[in-house]
């Protein structure tokens, strides 16, 4: 990368977070006129108060008015545009009013087929220098990865800043993977952007948040991202166009695709949505919010830099690599698949004895139950304690009151 490109790249990402930044606190008074409040009515949601959502209006300006500023007029920027107008709209009138799942679902079709029609699609994957021409099959494999990155992006957007938080350092591990190679691709420069834009969010977004992007921010993200990995990553790095993506956005992707085999296994509406989620999981275990958000960033992080390792030509660095994001995914899994695991281990309370999130179920121990049933009263714990005060106290006031009247009978004397 030449130090022009560099430098347009650096100013191009701080004009995006500065936008974004300045345009959130409007956006925020503007959600509360129009509505587009998160009202906490169940107990699958972790914030108590209403929330301003239409956040990802900030995000959404500071990348349009920055990549038409910076960028070139080309048939990916037309898909990223034209698309991402419409998953904006779309994402506003469902934090608005609450559309239909298939409403939505038709509208991200007719987003994804933006893209195909600019020529932007998924041709062959490649892995290990292999390449499988999808021939036929290019249209649907492409209308399914933007689909379902777009919804994953969604549905982890369950605390405050992580769907954020985890779209700007899959955008950076993207980043990182384009300015590997020789030439850097074009596409590196919206990428940049996008994670300017997020950046500039955040802030108002991280615990205790201020608004929350919604389905505005959360599925123009998922687009955006699903869009430029196919031109940056599918297209440009062929070797690797398979494994490469996966591992960048890993996390999301892995977090949607157990959630569908949970709830199909379980035989329920794999749509509907529940408390299971990777966050969750973390909460239910002890974790607040900002130290799970931590955690996750953390995987993700990882997952990027593998990413950015598989670049690599050599063999073995990338064996290693691959073996490590697999261990990494299945250990995060085999730990959160059951709400169980954690109880058997004693760390799956919160603290003072209340569920972690509401709704969550606190498992009693056996030799807790063993304890009361011997000592009820307790020794050292805060019931027994509490109930002999307490018996302490009546007793004594007993006494008072005995000793009170004994006096008033000797001196003869009415007290009221």
């Amino acid at each position: 990368m030449d130090k022009t490109s560099l430098i347009t790249g650096i100013t191009a990402m701080l004009l995006a977070a500065l936008l974004a930044f300045t345009l959130t606190p409007p956006v925020r008074v503007l959600a509360f006129r129009l509505g587009a409040i998160d009202v906490p009515k169940d107990n699958r949601r972790m914030h108590k108060v209403p929330m301003p959502r239409l956040g990802g209006l900030a995000i959404f300006a500071g990348f349009s008015i920055t990549t038409a500023l910076f960028c070139e007029y080309a048939p990916v920027m037309r898909a990223l545009w034209l698309g991402g107008l419409v998953i904006m709209v779309l994402g506003v009138f469902d934090d608005i009013y609450q559309l239909n799942p298939m409403v939505k679902f038709a509208a991200q079709i007719g987003a994804s087929l933006i893209p195909v029609l600019e020529g932007v699609t998924i041709d062959f994957l490649g892995f290990g220098g292999k390449y499988f021409d999808l021939g036929a099959f290019s249209i649907p494999v492409t209308m399914l990865w933007i689909i379902g990155l777009t919804n994953a992006i969604n549905i982890i957007d369950g605390l405050d800043g992580l769907s954020c938080g985890v779209s700007a350092i899959c955008s950076l591990s993207l980043l990182g993977v384009l300015c590997s190679l020789d030439p850097v691709p074009a596409i590196a420069l919206p990428v940049a952007i996008l994670v300017g834009s997020c950046a500039g969010f955040l802030p108002f977004n991280v615990n205790p948040a201020k608004i929350f992007m919604g389905d505005t921010g959360a599925l123009f993200l998922g687009y955006t991202l699903s869009v430029m990995s196919i031109e940056g990553v599918f297209k440009v790095h062929a070797a690797l166009s398979f494994v490469v993506p996966i591992s960048i956005f890993g996390l999301p992707l892995f977090d949607t695709l157990f959630a569908f085999i949970r709830r199909i296994a379980k035989r329920t509406n794999p749509f509907k949505a529940d408390k299971l989620h990777v966050h969750h999981r973390l909460i239910n275990m002890g974790f607040n919010v900002r130290q799970s958000v931590a955690i996750l960033y953390a995987v993700c992080g990882i997952l990027g830099i593998s990413a950015m390792l598989l670049t690599d030509e050599s063999r073995i660095r990338t064996v290693i690599v691959v073996l490590l994001g697999i261990s990494i995914l299945l250990v995060n899994y085999y730990i959160f698949r059951n709400p169980e695991t954690r109880a058997h281990s004693g760390i799956d309370i919160a603290h003072n004895g209340r569920a972690a999130y509401p709704g969550a179920e606190i498992p009693v121990h056996p030799e807790d139950m063993l304890t009361d049933e011997i000592n009820p009263a307790g020794t050292g714990t805060d019931t027994g304690i509490n109930s002999n005060t307490e018996d302490k106290k009546s007793d004594t006031d007993k006494s008072t009151e005995t000793e009170k009247a004994e006096t008033i009978e000797e001196a003869g004397t009415d007290v009221r």
